[in-house]
């Protein structure tokens, strides 16, 4: 994209890659960089990335980005959960977690109040990750959106070590890792 444009208000972001909040002064220029599971990813600057939620697009001037609510049909089961991880998007590559390979396990089972309890492990690229909380989080908001979610937890481990074997054949097509 890279599109350059001018904030319109003041706006949270998250800092990339050490995952600390900051805020985008008004008036500050950045480049989108990437446009991708809600989220933006800007460069603020030499170099600098930060990831604006699409909550804030209005700020750069774009459409607030709405949730999508998944149509519920049937009982829900992890192929559910997965293709909506796919909403879920790495804020330096234009990947998703699941055709990462961040996604170890999902299960999913009946919660005691009727609806679903959904339990994720997932890891990250690299140990030093400061952005494995702020997907962890994003991932079980985007669970909790399927219908009859009442609980989802998503824990993040580092054994065994993600390594690129575990990218799906597409995840390596788009990133040109042939």
């Amino acid at each position: 994209m890279n599109e350059v444009v001018e904030l319109q208000r003041s706006c949270p972001v998250v800092l990339i890659p050490s995952g600390r909040a900051g805020v985008l002064a008004r008036g500050e220029r950045v480049a989108i960089v990437q446009q991708l599971g809600g989220s933006f990813t800007v460069e603020v600057g030499h170099g600098l990335l930060a990831r604006v939620d699409g909550a804030d697009a209005d700020a750069l001037g774009m459409e607030i980005v709405a949730k999508q609510q998944p149509a519920g049909s049937g009982p829900l089961d992890a192929d559910d959960v997965l293709e909506r991880l796919r909403a879920v998007f790495d804020p330096e590559i234009p990947v998703n977690v699941v055709d990462l390979g961040l996604i170890y396990s999902c299960d999913v089972s009946q919660a005691l109040s009727g609806g679903y309890r959904v339990a994720v492990t997932m890891s990250m690229t690299a140990p030093g990750c400061g952005m494995g909380d702020v997907l962890r989080d994003e991932a079980v908001q985007k669970i909790l959106e399927l219908p009859g979610v009442l609980e989802a937890a998503v824990e993040l481990v580092w054994e065994p070590p993600w390594d690129l074997s575990r990218m799906s054949e597409a995840a390596r097509l788009q990133l040109g890792m042939w």
